[in-house]
């Protein structure tokens, strides 16, 4: 018998949608039912692709004697993170503030009124790993709920406290801090696997780039060198899928072998613009097949609709990384001996396994200096692919985020030229088409989409990461229609996602049904906050228009964020990326058609897309008024623009970088 969430469009809802809990979705009427009993809300926060959330529920959620009693003592709700980011960004902080680590599923119990006053994160079934079983923990709080409501009542009040919007702190913080910041990092990397030490090891993207850039922004090659090891490892490690491509979403070990196999579009995303744009910069063929491979796994397993799905699950048949891992007795069957013999050594697939005896395939231990015959690691890989498409497959969250969708969308598009895959750049189309088309009311964003129904209105990210989409694609095909969408969803931004508590911009619209508090978009998570999303995006519109207005405007925002990328700089790494775009960020434009203009054009796309943004015009008459290359000659060229001068055209293919790095902005 199903329960309410069967009425859901969420892929994670709908898992649950037969338990025999008495599921509510997040809901006024959920509220008014605990009122009503006078119970606690039990929140449940996770996602489809999470393993320890299908933990749980098997253990737990599709238990009938648990479900009686979490039906007799509490209001359950069950939310999917992805669909309510803000809402989880809430309970996730309200889980901080009782000295908690966060994961998922995220455990939380409330007041009627919403208010967090306990929680923790997965419970098992009965006690185990120090935990207290699950149907005990629901029994005791709702015991204090029902006999000593004054402790309820005092730990939600201390937690709304936490959770009060604090004032950004003033301490100082402008370039030659960047630069220190930089540094420091660079110093705490792992000098031998590369990320931070330690595990588990997460891609951290926005600190990689931080690092990136910090190496091209002071000429000092050694900032930039943890972030190039950490690329390079993670592309020979098990997070990598060699055979199928794409990342996990993080490595359980310290050596990037054991990944949580769960695979995501957010991390595919940005490692895309990471692998492709080092792989161009370094000529390192390995990064740039890392980066291949992300497009060839969007295609093949994660388009839906023209746009792109959210996730593949960790596990299948109930077990996690069943689908990606091999034994050496298979490699046999799929090649024959001798290419199993290839492959068992190419791919580290042994008799007894590297993990739990089997085998994730990797190329960790691969010397530097040995050379293995690409052509045939090819062949036999698409053998093994071809074997392992026969098995179970992973589940597949197929909902649309449009912030997620964004990141990709940008990613495919800047990455395009570097490996020469025009495939990617259709598919970037596509996807921004659909957004565009089926998520937007006018100017404003939904945030998800499924089976014909969006979750609306959007959130922060979704305008940050959809405005970065239109500018990409505004550079590489020089069709403006896709900068004037950019700016609609910066503008619909700016009217309803501004923080009310100081700089920056809220998670939620203003015109969103409220909640306990509304969350501030200033810290990143797994992606970009979305002040960070949104800064980025408004430095480049700004840019590309000439609109010194507009930046300096900008440039007052990002001055009263300083203070919190000193007090947390890995945090707030989307941030400084932000203030590094501020200081380096160049416009170059190209003017003219024909076979000069394309190579000046391509050769615009060949710099770091961090450090430009690129507008093609028919003419100088055709750029705003107060463009300043509008006083150029009227011919095939190109110029490079910064603030208020530009320089001297640019009409010889080969120079452009070289004018670049003249102009102090490559």
């Amino acid at each position: 018998m199903s329960n309410r969430l069967a009425l859901s469009a969420s892929p994670y809802l709908l898992q649950h949608a037969q338990n025999p809990v008495d599921w509510w979705e997040w809901s006024p009427e959920a509220f008014d039912e605990a009122k009503r009993l006078n119970r606690p809300v039990l929140l449940s926060i996770g996602y489809a692709a999470c393993h320890w959330c299908h933990v749980m529920a098997h253990e737990s959620f599709e238990d009938e004697d648990v479900a009686a009693v979490m039906n007799e003592h509490v209001v359950a709700i069950k939310v999917d993170r992805e669909e309510r980011p803000d809402v989880d960004q809430i309970y996730m902080a309200a889980l901080h503030a009782l000295g908690q680590q966060g994961g998922w599923p995220l455990t939380m119990f409330l007041t009627p009124d919403a208010e967090p006053f306990w929680g923790g994160t997965y419970f098992p079934r009965t006690p185990a790993y120090g935990r207290p079983g699950f149907p005990d923990v629901v029994r005791t709080i709702a015991g204090v709920f029902r006999d000593e409501p004054g402790r309820i009542v005092a730990n939600a009040a201390a937690i709304a406290e936490r959770l009060r919007p604090q004032g950004p702190a003033a301490e100082a913080f402008g370039p030659v801090e960047l630069d220190e910041v930089a540094r420091r990092i660079a110093r705490a990397f792992d000098p031998v696997s590369g990320g931070f030490p330690g595990g588990p090891k997460f891609p951290q993207a926005g600190v990689l780039d931080m690092l990136l850039r910090a190496g091209r922004r002071t000429g000092e090659a050694e900032l930039a060198a943890p972030a190039v090891l950490t690329l390079r490892r993670m592309a020979r490690g098990g997070i990598h899928d060699h055979l199928g491509g794409g990342f996990a979403r993080y490595s359980v070990d310290n050596r990037w072998l054991v990944p949580h196999f769960e695979k995501m579009l957010y991390d595919n995303a940005q490692l895309l613009t990471l692998f492709a744009g080092v792989g161009r910069e370094t000529g390192d063929r390995r990064l740039l097949a890392a980066a291949h491979g992300i497009v060839d796994w969007l295609a093949r397993e994660m388009t839906t609709n023209g746009a792109f799905a959210a996730s593949l699950d960790a596990d299948s048949e109930g077990v996690e990384g069943k689908f990606y891992v091999w034994r050496r007795d298979e490699l046999d069957k799929v090649l024959g001996r001798d290419d199993a013999a290839f492959a068992s050594a190419a791919l580290d697939i042994t008799p007894h396994g590297n993990w739990e005896e089997v085998s994730i395939p990797n190329r960790l231990t691969e010397p530097d200096d040995l050379i293995v015959d690409d052509d045939r690691l090819r062949s036999v890989s698409a053998r093994l692919l071809a074997a392992r498409e026969t098995r179970v497959r992973p589940g597949r969250d197929d909902k649309i985020l449009a912030d997620w969708n964004g990141l990709m969308i940008a990613a495919l598009a800047e990455s395009a030229g570097a490996l020469n895959r025009p495939d990617a750049l259709e598919m970037a189309r596509t996807a921004f088409d659909f957004v565009a088309s089926t998520m937007a009311k006018g100017e404003r964003l939904g945030h998800a989409w499924r089976d014909g129904r969006l979750v609306y209105p959007g959130f922060a990210t979704d305008y940050g990461a959809m405005a970065l989409a239109g500018l990409a694609l505004a550079g590489v095909t020089g069709e403006t229609a896709f900068r004037d969408a950019a700016a609609g969803w910066i503008d619909a931004a700016l009217a309803h996602h501004r923080n009310p508590n100081g700089p920056g911009f809220a998670v939620d619209a203003d015109d969103a049904p409220p909640l306990v508090t509304r969350p501030e978009a200033l810290v990143d998570e797994a992606l970009p906050s979305g002040t960070a999303l949104l800064l980025s995006a408004s430095i480049r519109l700004a840019t590309f228009d000439a609109d010194e207005d507009f930046l300096t405007r900008l440039d007052g925002e990002i001055a009263a964020l300083m203070g919190r990328m000193a007090a947390n700089p890995v945090g707030h790494a989307g941030l400084l990326n932000v203030l590094d775009e501020r200081l380096r960020l160049a416009s170059i434009v190209v003017v003219g058609e024909g076979d000069v203009a394309e190579a000046l054009h391509a050769e615009a796309l060949a710099l770091p897309a961090s450090e430009r943004v690129i507008r093609r015009t028919p003419s100088l008459d055709a750029l705003p008024e107060r463009h300043p290359a509008r006083a150029g000659r009227e011919q095939v060229s190109a110029y490079v623009c910064a603030g208020s001068r530009c320089s001297p055209p640019v009409t010889e293919p080969g120079k452009l970088a070289e004018t670049a790095r003249a102009m102090g902005r490559a």
